[in-house]
């Protein structure tokens, strides 16, 4: 991204998982430039530093549309934290009304802010490619997962306590392994804690480590531990940083319908990207 003039930002922060959000409504610059801009600007202690970046385009057939990039500045086709923070930013700068629409590259999300502006519920695209019970060898050992997609990958994991688990080494060798390849995959480790509760950690593809908080791995948490019989909606999640996310879901035979996450939104401050953030 070409930068002539500080270029002015919010930054937002969806039950950990921060993000900068730029009213971007023109046309978007190369991929090697934009993957250059994101990847210096989320760099923490170096400049802003963040999660990821959310760029607020025009759209067709929503009130408006986004690009969604990742830390390391790829493009992903979805962040449910991200759609959070992405609705309250439209709402409180008139792009959209509390109730409205955007465009993503899995489909339209549907966006509640709801009343006092600082929780957001959407209403997220149908999962797809739902396996359970898949052992993979991990190490010198075979770790059973399971994986969905809702709107990106993700792999999950059951463990007895979360908080013992090397998230960092098991995710990044997970995210990396040959049954996940080429696109690798999101992978969370999961705690039951009661019949509608669970505590959740992830390693987050793109960040390249364990991140706060993550709406679409909390998703499929909740999906797969009620194909398996473990849980039933709607679905309270610990996130790592102690912000509850709720996901609650219609289950029609082996199909989910009606996904939606609520949760937190907050605005953590506005500003301007300066030229020596990108240096």
């Amino acid at each position: 991204m070409k930068q002539k003039a500080p270029i002015p930002f919010w930054k937002l922060s969806g039950s950990g998982n921060d993000f900068i959000i730029i009213d971007y409504r023109r046309p978007l610059p190369s991929k090697e430039d934009m993957r250059l801009f994101v990847s210096k600007v989320c760099r923490r202690g170096m400049s802003v530093g963040a999660d990821g970046v959310i760029l607020i385009k025009t759209s067709e057939i929503a009130d408006y549309g986004w690009h969604f990039f990742n830390a390391d500045g790829g493009e992903a086709e979805m962040c449910a934290n991200g759609s959070r923070c992405a609705a309250r930013f439209a709402v409180e700068n008139n792009i959209a009304p509390p109730k409205h629409s955007f465009e993503t590259q899995v489909g339209i999300v549907q966006a509640e802010v709801l009343p006092g502006g600082k929780r957001v519920k959407v209403q997220l695209p149908d999962p797809k490619n739902l396996k359970l019970n898949v052992a993979i060898e991990i190490g010198r050992g075979h770790e059973t997962s399971h994986s969905v997609n809702t709107g990106v990958p993700h792999v999950i994991y059951f463990v007895d306590d979360v908080e013992k688990v090397d998230v960092v080494s098991l995710g990044r060798q997970t995210r990396y392994h040959a049954s996940f390849a080429p696109e690798g995959t999101n992978v969370n480790f999961v705690t039951l804690s009661g019949a509608q509760q669970m505590n959740i950690r992830t390693y987050e593809r793109g960040v390249e480590n364990e991140t706060l908080a993550c709406g679409t791995g909390s998703i499929a948490a909740a999906l797969v531990a009620a194909a398996l019989g473990k849980i039933k909606a709607p679905v309270s999640l610990r996130t790592r940083s102690g912000i509850m996310l709720t996901v609650d879901f219609k289950r029609e035979g082996d199909a989910f319908k009606e996904i939606s996450l609520e949760g937190d939104a907050r605005i953590i401050y506005k500003g301007e990207i300066e030229k020596e953030a990108l240096l």
